[in-house]
This record gives C-alpha cells, sequence and structure tokens, in this order.
C-alpha cells in the first residue's frame, strides 16, 4: 500500500465529524478516531511499515504510550525489529509498581510512540517520567500530527517529533 493510499484508508476508517471535546481542552467539529484503524490488523500492518523508514538511527527502543501508542509501537518493532516498553499515564499500584512495562530502560535510547498528537501533552508528561527513570530520549513519532504549526511545546524539551500524516495530508486524501 503506498503512503497515499494509506491516508486515504485512515480517512475511511476514523475521520468522523459532530462536536468533540479533545484531550488538549479544544472543542472541534471534526475528530479522528483511532481506534477505528487501529483495531484493524490490515490498516495497522501498513502504518508501522510506513513508520519504520522515520525511526530515527541509533534508537535502541519504542515506548508505546498508553493506550493508543500500544498498538502503533508493536506493529512499528513487527516492521524494525525492535523491542518495546509499554508506557502507563501513570504507576500501578500492585505488582511491579512501574509505568515502563517490559524492558529497563536506563541509559537506553527510546524513540517515543503517539498515535495522534495534537498539542503533545502526554507525549511530554510520558517524556519527563521516562527521563526521570533514566531513559534517553529525544524522538518522538506518531501516525498523525493535528496540530497547527511546529509543535512548539514538544521543542521546549528538546524533542524532535516527526509524523507520518498531518490532518490536512489525511483530509486531502480524499
Amino acid at each position: 500500500m503506498t503512503r497515499d493510499e494509506l491516508a486515504k484508508s485512515l480517512y475511511e476508517a476514523a475521520y468522523i465529524t459532530g462536536d468533540f471535546l479533545l484531550r488538549s481542552g479544544e472543542r472541534s467539529n471534526e475528530y479522528f478516531d483511532k481506534y477505528r484503524f487501529e483495531s484493524q490488523p490490515s490498516l495497522l500492518k501498513q502504518i508501522g511499515a510506513n513508520l519504520a523508514p522515520l525511526v530515527p538511527e541509533g534508537t535502541e527502543v519504542l515506548a508505546g504510550l498508553e493506550m493508543g501508542g500500544i498498538p502503533i509501537a508493536v506493529s512499528l518493532s513487527f516492521a524494525t525489529g525492535l523491542p518495546v516498553v509499554f508506557v502507563r499515564k501513570e504507576a500501578k499500584s500492585y505488582g511491579t509498581c512501574q509505568f515502563a512495562e517490559g524492558l529497563d530502560i536506563k541509559g537506553k535510547k527510546l524513540c517515543v510512540i503517539e498515535d495522534v498528537i495534537t498539542t503533545g501533552g502526554q507525549v511530554i508528561q510520558s517524556t519527563k517520567d521516562l527521563r526521570d527513570n533514566g531513559a534517553l530520549i529525544q524522538d518522538v513519532l506518531c501516525v498523525l500530527y493535528r496540530g497547527q504549526g511546529e509543535p512548539t511545546k514538544l521543542h521546549e524539551i528538546d524533542l524532535k517529533m516527526k509524523a507520518l500524516f498531518t490532518m490536512d495530508e489525511i483530509k486531502g486524501s480524499q
């Protein structure tokens, strides 16, 4: 599947209109329901294949953010052979009491994986938590950047973001 075909398929699967409250607190009359494509193996496989060339050289571990970044990170793991950690929004209060599950991240170069980014709020919080636990993070990959202009909040904490698509590209695929 070409990149243009993937954009069209993602639009058809996940673009909806209505009145929506976004995580950022903003309201929108359009919404990209990521779970509508993340639940489809054929699309998830294509996302991993198309994101793989964007993984920065030297990445040792993919860090999939709860909840939507996890299936993307797993798909990308299959495409690249890189291991994955599953990053919770907060540490669980039982068992190992960790917020990053799967591998020891201390001293490892991680690439944060998210599905959709608007302002980057969760990426910023998760990056802080991962760095506080010894991870080395400079890069973020997402399937869709729906924000406007450059992701300056991410730049402020020394993160470089690459998106497979912008919302304009997805909408323009029709």
